[in-house]
């Protein structure tokens, strides 16, 4: 673009039709690896900056690109990439054993509802919000300022070409350790030194993974330290507790028996923890969430802002149309369901209307609540697996209130059905909470842009639609593929290699134990506590510190929840950029610069490494299918080394150091 962000934007094109393909081409690419990774660990990615910078790098070689245009790429694509975290709960309709795959229409039609709903909920929200707010918005500012440096002149030397060369290192990078991990099977992703000290049992944990490590970069080191907490809590305290107090069986071995333990019991002290930290961010964020929507809906009525084109939303008619659409489509979607089941007449009818109203009604109050939460936090780091766990808990009890009124907890299948409509119900609130999540933080980065509201909330709409597109194929592919914990899709396969889902796998438990009055309401209670302590703990380090340091509790209770190796990379990328940022930090001259463009660098390598990883394990699946499904391995690449597990855990490690030590060097060199 050869025109700077200081000349007039009014004449620039902003949604067309080549960036629509675009957009669609690249939410295709980071839908996969958001359901890929988010079954995998149980987190997601931010995809607006790395969009940012493919968009800018393509764009370029067209007549007439411009900030504007590459703007509603990236919105469209982050979009769809976020409607991925779906998958924080539909799969828990196969680990309840009601679905053998995933229905492609059911699936998609319940995406677009709820996205489209996210939308359009956090609208008015946008003017207090965004507009007259003082949240950072990280990744929202980050994604402008990433925009305006591509928007410079040819000579710069910080164009977004720049970026690409980042993202693809990283890509390969990462792509190559995840090939010779889950392909070629030749080197571990994680290893664990187990030990005791009487009769309890210790864990020292490690993961390998080079997406993770890209994780903890953008979590920081406030996150990191919360996360490594939950772990020394878990397995520090928790697991040698309980096996202290719990006799070992004889014929399971001290890592099994371990691990029994913290499934059973340990995760769901994480579990309340999350769901503690959820409802007290809601509740300290009800009084300025009201307050701004008293403030947006009264511009919203019009006034002289309302002309310019920087400020028009899609207009009040336009919204209750789309509401409207969308409950209609949200209620089809309950009927179909619902019809599967052998209830029939009034009864039927009642759970419609009750599902799309609590669908409708809680993804309201979770949108203002996650809008506000990434406005504060960011999208990457917003608890919306804690929002989903609060959610299931609501839908859960009020389901269960109506089926023992008429009747249909008696009967088991009737119970089973329960449940699976409780997480498809579930799934409907976590796509409105999770665009909700990107909206705002979207709209900040046109805000910053000049762009045009409406015609951003148009290309996220559009984003919704074509990611829900793709998210039932990608999931049946990773199904047939590697399976679920809990749920395989044929006998004999690798149950190592399975997908933890464990937002899905946890939330299917809690809804279960609600609806069999057996949930360990004691470990939960427990978690409870614990959380309790820890936001006394956060209020007063933000108080005796002017808000410099904090302790987030939701961090913590994924420390605790997590399994370990997923989670140790995390804390080390923590540290890592932590470290960097004090290295390059110690010249006095240009610091600030230096700062930025290294934390730039940063942003994009590691969003490269957690795509690179994520495509791969897509591919990869693609591969295993294929092979399954003419009556092959389900490991066809697989080199079968013999004794080759220590050898495969030392080349693990070596592999992520140096890949650490690569990733540093990048940075390191773009803060000189």
């Amino acid at each position: 673009m050869n025109k700077s962000l200081s000349s007039s934007v009014e004449e620039y094109r902003e949604l067309t039709l080549r960036g629509m393909i675009l957009g669609a081409l690249i939410t295709v690419i980071f839908t996969a690896s958001n359901v890929y990774l988010g079954l995998k660990v149980g987190l997601t990615f931010a995809s607006s900056i790395p969009a940012a910078v493919i968009s800018m790098a393509v764009l370029k070689f067209f007549k007439g690109s411009n900030i504007l245009e590459n703007n509603m790429v990236q919105t469209q694509a982050s979009a769809a990439g976020t409607l991925s975290t779906i998958i924080f709960v539909l799969p828990g309709l196969l680990m309840a054993g009601y679905w053998s795959g995933f229905p492609f229409w059911q699936t998609t039609l319940l995406c677009i509802a709820g996205g489209i709903l996210g939308v359009i909920f956090t609208i008015p929200l946008r003017y207090a919000m965004v507009v007259k707010s003082e949240l950072p918005y990280p990744e929202g500012v980050a994604a402008a300022e990433i925009l305006k440096v591509g928007g410079h002149e040819e000579g710069d030397d910080r164009q977004g070409g720049s970026g690409i060369k980042e993202l693809a290192a990283g890509g390969a990078l990462a792509g190559l350790m995840s090939f010779c991990a889950g392909g070629l099977r030749v080197i571990a992703d994680s290893a664990s030194y187990w030990f005791k000290s009487g009769t309890a049992i210790f864990q020292l944990p490690m993961g390998f993974s080079l997406a993770l490590l890209g994780a903890g970069y953008l979590v920081g080191l406030t996150g990191g330290i919360a996360i490594l907490l939950g772990i020394s809590i878990a397995w520090g305290i928790a697991v040698p507790y309980f096996s202290s107090h719990i006799p070992q069986p004889s014929d399971m071995e001290m890592a099994a028996f371990a691990m029994k333990l913290w499934k059973e019991k340990v995760r769901f002290i994480g579990a309340g923890t999350i769901g503690i930290a959820a409802v007290w961010t809601l509740l300290m964020l009800l009084k300025p969430m009201v307050e701004g929507m008293k403030m947006s809906f009264k511009s919203f009525g019009g006034g002289a802002s309302a002309t310019e084109r920087s400020e028009q939303d899609l207009s009040p008619k336009a919204m209750i149309f789309w509401v409207l659409s969308m409950m209609f489509i949200l209620g089809v979607s309950f009927y179909h369901f619902i019809g599967d089941s052998h209830i029939t007449g009034g009864m039927a009818w009642l759970l419609v209307v009750v599902c799309t109203l609590l669908a409708s009604v809680i993804g309201f109050l979770v949108a203002a609540a996650c809008g506000y939460m990434a406005g504060l936090v960011g999208s990457s780091s917003s608890p919306i697996s804690g929002v989903g766990i609060v959610s299931i808990v609501i839908i859960s009890l009020v389901l269960l209130v109506v089926g023992e009124s008429g009747g249909l907890m008696a009967d088991e299948a009737n119970r089973k059905f329960l449940l699976a409509l409780t997480l498809f119900c579930g799934s409907a609130v976590i796509c409105v909470a999770s665009i909700s999540n990107d909206n705002l933080q979207d709209l900040k980065t046109g805000y910053l842009l000049k762009a045009t509201p409406w015609r951003q909330q148009i290309a996220l709409i559009i984003g919704c639609i074509v990611g829900a597109f793709v998210i039932s194929p990608v999931l049946e592919l990773l199904y047939e593929a590697y399976g679920f914990t809990g749920a395989m899709p044929r006998e004999g396969m690798d149950a190592a290699q399975a997908l933890a889902a464990p937002q899905a796998t946890l939330m299917t438990t809690i809804a279960s134990g609600i609806f069999a009055h057996n949930l360990e309401w004691a470990y939960i209670f427990t978690g409870i506590a614990i959380g309790a302590v820890l936001i006394v703990v956060d209020l007063v380090l933000k108080k005796s510190s002017g808000g410099k340091r904090a302790l987030p509790v939701l961090a913590v209770g994924m420390g605790i929840y997590l399994p370990p190796s997923v989670t140790m990379p995390i804390v080390i990328g923590a540290v890592l950029a932590a470290v960097l940022k004090h290295i390059i930090g110690k010249k006095a001259e240009n610091r600030e610069g230096r700062l930025k463009n290294a934390e730039r660098i940063g942003t994009l390598f590691s969003a490269g490494l957690i795509v690179g990883e994520s495509l791969v394990g897509v591919v990869m699946a693609f591969i295993i299918a294929f092979s399954v499904t003419n009556g092959g391995s389900d490991a066809p690449l697989a080199l079968n080394l013999q004794n080759w597990d220590a050898a495969a855990s030392w080349l693990g490690l070596a592999f992520f150091v140096t890949g650490m030590f690569f990733f540093a060097q990048r940075v390191l060199k773009a803060g000189r």
